[in-house]
């Protein structure tokens, strides 16, 4: 079968995008792997209609609506090669099957890489956190912010709104005598001792002994998108603050004609709402650009 459009990825910037293709009545397969980005936490915050709801609630809800459409097709796969050809793109799946689509949406999210302290990969999305607009309100008591470049003191300052905030430096970051004074009179301190693992709820204990408690702990990660095919396609990369992501233009196309990114993967700032938004304008984008061929 001939797709109209392909997207690679079902996260929720994937299956918006395949709700608006969906509803213009084209054909459109999404591949999927299971693999949300913010799997591992139990609340989603800032998503309007959707505050305080289990994620995974969120993406099954959206995922039956979105298949009560006749003409959408899921698969459960990987895309391990994409190539352009004379009806549009193939993709292979990791079974060898082949799927060709016209058009072509790129919604893998990202993979994100913490700092090597331990205790910290294993609360991710629990109680280490990157995004306050997500986490900051429910945390009630003192913060902290572990460096991991120039980003940091930005999350810092933003994060005393929140609550009293201690940065701690890990030799990530070394703020200037006017940083200080601008972290001073927001009310953050800085902790220069390096970290030596994080313990309890999102403790930090350091190298020489001491224990920092806190009621949650942010860090800003570096990112890259969670499937390298963009690159195999020839789409080009921007370079962010947190890392690389797959460039598009205003609606969301990207360097290779005909194919479209979205969500996580195509854009420097995060977040569920972000990523619906991204996704209903690449699959708008790219449904209108089947008209004009």
């Amino acid at each position: 079968m001939l797709h109209d459009v392909i997207i690679l990825g079902g996260g929720y910037a994937g299956m918006a995008a395949a709700l608006q293709i969906a509803r213009a009545r084209r054909r459109v397969l999404v591949i999927d792997t299971g693999q949300r980005r913010n799997r591992f936490a139990a609340h989603s915050h800032g998503f309007i209609g959707q505050d305080g709801s289990d994620p995974a609630e969120i993406a099954r809800q959206a995922r039956d609506q979105i298949l009560a459409y006749p003409t959408v097709t899921w698969i459960r796969q990987e895309a391990i090669a994409a190539r352009p050809d004379a009806r549009g793109f193939v993709v292979t799946l990791d079974d060898g099957t082949e799927q060709v689509g016209r058009r072509l949406i790129l919604a893998p999210g990202v993979r994100d890489t913490l700092p090597d302290v331990p205790g910290l990969q294993g609360r991710w999305g629990r109680s280490v956190f990157h995004c306050p607009y997500c986490h900051g309100y429910e945390l009630d008591g003192p913060l902290g912010v572990l460096a991991t470049g120039r980003g940091a003191l930005t999350q810092a300052l933003l994060l005393s709104d929140w609550g009293p905030v201690t940065l701690f430096l890990n030799k990530a970051f070394e703020p200037d005598p006017d940083q200080r004074r601008r972290l001073e009179a927001c009310g953050v301190s800085t902790e220069n001792a390096a970290l030596s693992e994080i313990r309890g709820r999102s403790d930090v204990v350091l190298a020489d002994g001491r224990v920092i408690v806190l009621s949650g702990l942010f860090v800003i990660p570096r990112v890259q998108p969670a499937s390298p095919l963009f690159a195999d396609l020839g789409c080009e990369p921007d370079e962010g603050p947190q890392g690389s992501f797959i460039r598009t233009d205003a609606l969301k196309q990207t360097t290779i004609s005909g194919v479209f990114a979205c969500g996580d993967a195509a854009r420097s700032s995060h977040s569920v709402s972000m990523a619906v938004g991204d996704g209903a304008l690449a699959g708008q984008s790219a449904h209108r650009s089947l008209d004009f061929d």
